[in-house]
């Protein structure tokens, strides 16, 4: 009985932290999925700021979309920040968004990096390009996503597993360039040039080619940006994919504003500050991306990596055809 009154009291205890009325000050409840060693010390700066309180809960996206369902107009959530577009297509599509008129967004986000009905706004990008090893690939071997299906590539590609949702988001937007066919064989000529078994993650994939495990993989940058930071000297670069045909795959972490939020002007203005170059440099540099608001400097480790070419397609079609990209995926035999 005991345990039972005190589970009650913890539930009762959480649930007050978002709707207590002895709560004093104006607040936004985000819905994040970006961990909290990522978004505290931005909030905690916004709140220095403007004496806004900003209370938060993590999680993997899946579920805080699929509790934003469930909970529907009950929900405590003025905001979602989450990673990859297709989640925040996921998001939008079941209605949990509302479209949002701001010219400060619509002045610093790129167009491919928001929704085309404004319902959500990407805040920081990353590339999701190739790593080699410096000491057994030249950079002139390497060309593009397509090409590291070609037969010299047998036996020396690592790759992360099909399952995860950046894989999903670059496989939709090559078959959007590419069609199913050609996409498919491209992603049975990944599938016979592994040298590996799939790896559960980018870091656990950058270590395998510094091993000596394989040769080359696909990665988002800040991975290799965090190892760099780590050891300066590790022997695997980066190589900008696809730059004399379609540009390399730019994906993004965003936010938008929920369909039943309780302090919509409150969230937008936090949005707009998260856009803005004073929180870009935070809110990129803090996990080695880039900056979508083009005035921002690039941290330091990021610059060094160069300029690129990226992708132009709207992101919102990562979205649009990851069913199809996974059903192409699963008939690869891509795991």
């Amino acid at each position: 009985m005991v345990r039972f009154l005190a589970r009650w009291i913890a539930l009762l205890g959480f649930m007050a932290s978002f709707s207590s009325p002895l709560l004093a000050g104006p607040e936004v409840v985000v819905y994040s999925t970006r961990g909290e060693s990522l978004i505290k010390p931005i909030f905690d700066l916004y709140t220095e700021q403007t004496g806004v309180k900003v209370v938060y809960l993590t999680g993997e996206a899946g579920p805080l979309i699929a509790r934003l369902q469930s909970e529907g107009a009950r929900t405590p959530a003025d905001m979602l920040i989450t990673v990859d577009a297709g989640n925040l297509w996921q998001a939008a599509d079941k209605g949990l968004l509302r479209p949002v008129k701001s010219r400060v967004l619509e002045a610093v986000v790129p167009d491919q990096y928001q929704d085309e009905d404004n319902r959500w706004f990407g805040l920081s990008l990353r590339a999701r390009t190739m790593v080699y090893s410096t000491e057994r690939v030249k950079p002139a071997e390497l060309s593009t996503y397509e090409a590291l299906a070609e037969p010299r590539w047998k036996g020396r590609l690592c790759l992360r597993t099909s399952k995860k949702v950046y894989n999903q988001s670059l496989v939709a937007m090559l078959l959007e360039h590419n069609g199913a066919d050609k996409t498919e064989q491209m992603l049975k000529g990944w599938v016979a040039n592994l040298a590996a078994p799939v790896f559960a993650n980018d870091t656990a994939l950058i270590e395998a080619i510094a091993a000596g495990q394989c040769d080359v993989g696909i990665v988002n940058t800040y991975y290799l940006g965090r190892l760099q930071q780590q050891n300066p000297t590790l022997p695997v670069a980066l190589f900008w994919a696809n730059q004399s045909t379609t540009g390399v795959h730019v994906n993004l972490s965003g936010a938008g504003i929920t369909t039943h939020a309780k302090s919509p002007k409150a969230a937008q203005a936090l949005l707009e500050w998260l856009a803005k170059r004073s929180a870009q440099e935070a809110f990129a540099g803090i996990n080695m991306e880039y900056p979508v608001n083009s005035a921002t400097r690039w941290d330091p480790v990021v610059k060094a990596w160069g300029e690129f070419k990226a992708d132009k397609l709207n992101l919102s079609i990562a979205g649009q055809r990851q069913q199809e990209a996974i059903m192409l995926m699963d008939r690869a035999g891509y795991p």
